[in-house]
């Protein structure tokens, strides 16, 4: 049985310093820490979900350095396959409609939730 394709219109990707809006749709934390000053009310979330964030031993060693990027992801991808259920969860909630990654991380590019969203779109 192949899986539904999300659009890649569902699936948007927040910096949790950012304003919630309507359009976010569900809105999921996807850091296993919470965003330095932000408070439950402004981040506006629905659910966080710690445990499908990287491992506290690779955030340390990513250390949000781009030139371990690549790398990164390969070991992100690894430990996202250790979380079925909760990527079926997000695969569930994009395919009904608008689903937010939300994050903390200064760089919008080289980030855990790009990975995720990633995943969650085209597989691996």
């Amino acid at each position: 049985m192949s899986k539904p394709k999300i659009p890649a219109a569902h699936v948007g990707l927040k910096r949790a310093y950012e304003a919630a809006e309507a359009a976010d749709g569900t809105r999921i934390l996807v850091d296993r820490l919470w965003p330095r000053g932000v408070s439950k009310q402004e981040a506006a979330l629905d659910d966080w979900m710690k445990d499908i964030a990287p491992s506290t031993e690779l955030r340390q060693w990513f250390g949000h350095e781009p030139s371990r990027w690549a790398e990164f992801q390969r070991r992100y991808k690894a430990e996202l396959r250790q979380h079925a259920a909760e990527l079926e969860r997000l695969r569930g909630i994009a395919a009904k409609g608008a689903l937010t990654l939300v994050y903390a991380a200064r760089d919008e590019a080289h980030n855990d939730a790009v990975v995720l969203r990633d995943v969650l779109l085209h597989g691996g």
